[in-house]
């Protein structure tokens, strides 16, 4: 029996963690994120309910928010970088201004990103169930140049429309594929079918499209011993799943290798770096005409 178990049957009792007990789970948590960064909460709160852990926190509600306090002191107290956690369900709109067109020239350069996928037959975009998910992937999404959309559980109408409105205008008769990541849940399993339906009702019909559930999947629940839970009994849909996995159980390590080796596998040998190389070459130019050199 598990510790998580434990405290749902009531076999073991809750009891308020020592100070020794704190500051070893204050270690692990540490640990994982310096191993792996950046990552949402509730990924680092699925690390924590590792029963082989020292310190494991129960599978509840109760264990997210003691991580997720945790987390706040070791961040508050620099235990912990602020950058490490992401969050991308709260953020600023900002409005930039220059001081003049060389000081614009000096601060766009770092986003001249040359076009990775210009000698592919393949367009690739990714999709999320959450902003959690979608803010442990983004860099990677950003560094491999494929368009990121969190749909926000089943995603609006809208949204769908103007994603297939963007891969009409930007598939130039190359074949479209979708690698998608949510839950494993009753709800879950319908969202990245919902979505799908919604996308091919506005896509072009010039264009083919494959759409992969990159996460989470049966297999991967039991290849990667992905902590589960019980299905609700009030939820009627999807009734062949018993057990569900939040796609947040899967490491962030794990579910970035997924995702950049399906990605880079569409790419030609060398691409990624040819582009870095020739990204830094453009954004030099750039920098030189910006502080003074010939135009």
């Amino acid at each position: 029996m598990t510790v998580a178990e434990g405290y749902r049957t009531g076999t073991i009792k809750r009891d308020r963690r020592t100070r020794d007990r704190v500051a070893q789970l204050d270690r692990q948590i540490a640990e994982v994120l310096r191993v792996d960064h950046p990552q949402s909460v509730r990924h680092v709160f699925y690390r924590m309910t590792d029963p082989r852990l020292l310190e494991p926190v129960e599978k509840s509600e109760r264990g997210y928010r003691h991580v997720q306090h945790r987390l706040k002191e070791l961040r508050r107290a620099g235990a912990v970088p602020y950058g490490w956690i992401t969050d991308t369900s709260r953020r600023g709109y900002f409005t930039d201004t220059f001081a003049d067109r060389f000081d614009f020239v000096r601060q766009i350069s770092g986003l001249y990103r040359s076009d990775l996928w210009s000698q592919t037959n393949t367009y690739c975009e990714v999709w999320t169930e959450s902003r959690s998910i979608a803010g442990v992937i983004e860099d990677d999404c950003r560094e491999l140049a494929v368009s990121l959309y969190p749909a926000g559980g089943f995603t609006s109408i809208t949204l769908a429309f103007e994603a297939a409105e963007q891969i009409n205008a930007e598939h130039n008769g190359r074949d479209l594929i979708i690698f998608y990541i949510g839950d494993y849940d009753p709800a879950g399993v319908l969202i990245d079918l919902s979505l799908e339906a919604e996308l091919r009702q506005h896509l072009d019909p010039a264009v083919s499209m494959q759409f992969v559930r990159l996460g989470i999947t049966p297999e991967q629940i039991v290849q990667y011993d992905l902590p589960t839970k019980p299905r609700k009994d009030t939820d009627r849909r999807s009734l062949h799943i018993a057990e569900t996995v939040e796609a947040e159980a899967m490491p962030a390590v794990l579910l970035r290798g997924l995702l950049r080796t399906r990605i880079e596998s569409l790419l030609p040998a060398g691409v990624l770096a040819a582009a870095r190389a020739a990204e830094e070459s453009e954004r030099g130019f750039l920098l030189h005409w910006a502080n003074g050199g010939t135009q």
